[in-house]
Order: C-alpha cells, then sequence, then structure tokens
C-alpha cells in the first residue's frame, strides 16, 4: 500500500543568517511538488557538509534549507519525467541542475555549467523529509552500499575524486601529495582515493589524536600534527624537495598560507571545495612563475567519477568514517563544523 505524501514535514531551517544565526527544527515546513523533469524524493539520511555553515554565517545566498548529501526512494514524478523512475534509490547532490547548452556541458563537463543551479542555494536542500530533485542529476546508488556510506560520497568524496584527477596528469605516478585536512569529511577520503586508487605516497596534515589516526588508516604515509611540528620543514625531511602536489581541504586561511612552501618547483597547488572567500594565496606573481607552479580549483567532481567512486565503495575499497545522528542534534552538529571539531563525515537519519 502506498503512504501518501503528506503537505508538511520536518525540516532543519537556518534563521538570520549571519555572525547570530540559528538552526531550527520545523516540524510544519511545506512539502514542495516536482515540476517540469522533476522528482519528489523522500529521504533516509543526509550528509551534513562542512560548506553548510557558509549559509549559517550568511557568506552566500543561500535556501532556509541546506544540504546536499541526501539519499532516499522516488516517490513521485513531474512532468517528462518516466514512471520507471518511481522506487529507485538515489543520491541528490550539489549540483542542482545545468543548463545543458553552454560549451561545459555540452563537452559532458555539466559539473563546471555556466550557468548551474545548486542545492540548498538555488533549490531547497536535503536537510528535511522531502526534496524536489532535477531527475536528469540524480546519482542511482549500487546494491551494496548503504544509505549513510553513500551520502558523504556524494559531496566530499565527489569533490575529492575530482580534486585528486587533476594530479593524474601533473605528477609522478608514485608522486608525493600533502593532503592538508585529512582528518575532515572530505580530507579522510581524499586520503583513500589518492593512497589506494592512484597510489600516491600521501602525507596527511592535521591536529590531534582522532585525526592523526583516521588519516593513517586511509592509507596516509605519514601524519604531520601542524599543531606541534613545522610542517613545511617535516615536508622537506620526507620528500627532500617538497611534494609534488598539495590539496587543501581545510578551513584554516594558514592552511592557504603555508600550501606553497609544501610543494617543490613545478608544484601543483589545488584548492578543493568552498573556502572562505576572503582566502587568498599570499604568494608574488612573479614567485609563481619562478617556481612554475600550477593553481587549480575543484568544488565537485563529474557524473563519471561519481559512478567510478560508488562501485569503489561498492567494493569495500573506499570507505568513509561516518558518525550517524538523530535529525534533531542538527543545530549542534552545526556548531561543530563552525569551529572544526568534526572528525570524518557526520550523517543525519532523517524522520520516517
Amino acid at each position: 500500500m502506498t503512504t501518501p505524501i503528506p503537505t508538511l514535514q520536518t525540516a532543519a531551517v537556518i534563521q538570520e543568517p549571519g555572525p547570530n544565526g540559528t538552526v531550527r527544527i520545523d516540524n510544519a515546513y511545506p512539502v514542495e511538488t516536482p515540476g517540469k523533469n522533476q522528482v519528489l524524493v523522500k529521504l533516509a539520511y543526509s550528509g551534513v557538509c562542512g560548506s553548510e555553515v557558509r549559509a549559517l554565517l550568511g557568506w552566500s545566498n543561500y535556501k532556509p534549507v541546506v544540504g546536499h548529501e541526501g539519499v532516499g526512494i522516488v516517490v513521485k514524478i513531474g512532468e517528462n519525467v518516466s514512471e520507471s523512475v518511481l522506487g529507485q534509490r538515489v543520491g541528490v547532490k550539489w549540483l542542482h541542475s545545468a543548463c545543458g547548452q553552454c560549451s561545459e556541458c555540452q563537452r559532458g563537463s555539466s559539473n563546471h555549467c555556466m550557468k548551474p543551479a545548486y542545492t540548498g542555494v538555488h533549490a531547497q536542500g536535503t536537510l528535511q523529509q522531502y526534496v524536489v530533485a532535477d531527475s536528469r542529476y540524480l546519482t542511482a546508488i549500487p546494491d551494496g552500499v548503504a544509505d549513510e556510506v553513500a551520502s558523504p560520497l556524494l559531496c566530499g568524496g565527489l569533490t575529492m575524486m575530482g580534486g585528486i584527477a587533476k594530479l593524474d596528469a601533473h605528477i609522478p605516478k608514485d608522486g608525493w601529495v600533502v593532503v592538508s585536512g585529512s582528518g575532515g569529511g572530505l580530507g579522510h577520503v581524499g586520503v583513500q582515493i589518492a593512497s589506494r586508487l592512484r597510489k600516491f605516497r600521501v602525507i596527511a596534515v592535521d591536529t590531534g589524536s582522532s585525526k592523526r589516526e583516521l588519516s593513517l588508516q586511509c592509507g596516509a604515509h605519514e601524519f604531520i600534527d601542524f599543531a606541534t611540528e613545522d610542517v613545511e620543514q617535516r615536508v622537506r625531511e620526507i620528500t627532500g624537495e617538497g611534494a609534488h602536489a598539495c590539496l587543501i581541504v581545510s578551513g584554516s586561511e594558514a592552511a592557504f598560507e603555508l600550501a606553497p612552501k609544501l610543494v617543490r618547483n613545478n608544484g601543483l597547488l589545488a584548492i578543493i571545495g568552498l573556502p572562505a572567500a576572503t582566502f587568498n594565496f599570499p604568494l608574488a606573481a612573479s614567485v609563481f612563475a619562478a617556481r612554475a607552479l600550477t593553481v587549480t580549483g575543484v568544488m565537485v567532481g563529474t557524473e563519471r567519477q561519481m559512478e567510478e567512486l560508488l562501485q569503489h565503495a561498492a567494493a569495500g575499497v573506499i570507505h568513509p568514517t561516518v558518525k550517524v545522528e538523530e535529525f534533531s542534534a542538527i543545530p549542534e552538529i552545526f556548531e561543530k563544523l563552525k569551529h572544526g571539531q568534526v572528525t570524518g563525515r557526520i550523517v543525519v537519519r532523517i524522520p520516517q
């Protein structure tokens, strides 16, 4: 028997975004109706990404309900959507939809679309019971991958896949890669991808015993605690000339200031995710030229990389460290993220 779809639901709503922004659990939030090319997904789990703090602090214009790592079942379809999608288990990602017309979309890089729509920014996010999603940009979740495991891979994992793919043509197969912020939601998955899938030698940088343990479990060759060690000196001792690349996933501006000092000449600096808009590399243009440094940015990966990552997860090669929390804990989770107090990834169980 089909369960009727309610008109109201439970959602986590950001109020008064800014320095004093708060998150409130609303038990009477409207359920939206899917339009053309859209579906309604009844969610089971959603990750809570560190980038959601941007919405809480008012760094940009977000929807009241954020979240972009949702896993659930399609329960209703809109115009121009095949009924075959009903009942499918799917993931709802950061990229809500793309224009399909620009040069990047035409070459299969919808993640670089010139006119994109993002979940939580242009469309309501996944920290609610039901979410409207564009059927053309859903991700099918393969058998053998649990909802709570798939959830953080939809953003954190996919972003790291995109970032590490930038290294393939740039550094040796056994090259040294620094992952700055290795114990966080993106970083620990990035360590796994770099070491297990690409066979790079990974130097993990973070602080604290829990993040040291997690980084080494994920395949890091070395761990450097930035709070107690001289990171630049240790990287030189380990590599001789500096790393071939540095992936910066830390929320600290100090990590961006340090990164150019950690790579050798002709090194690659990859900015992963969405750091604060005020963060900059404090390096003169002449130094970038003299040292032949390359800087690249990655906000999210491709659909093909998403499929590949989920297959590796199904095979047990990639496995995010996840702590499942109840939906009611979302306000406290946002506070922990704001202060960098989360190891691995937090996923919330959506009320059913």
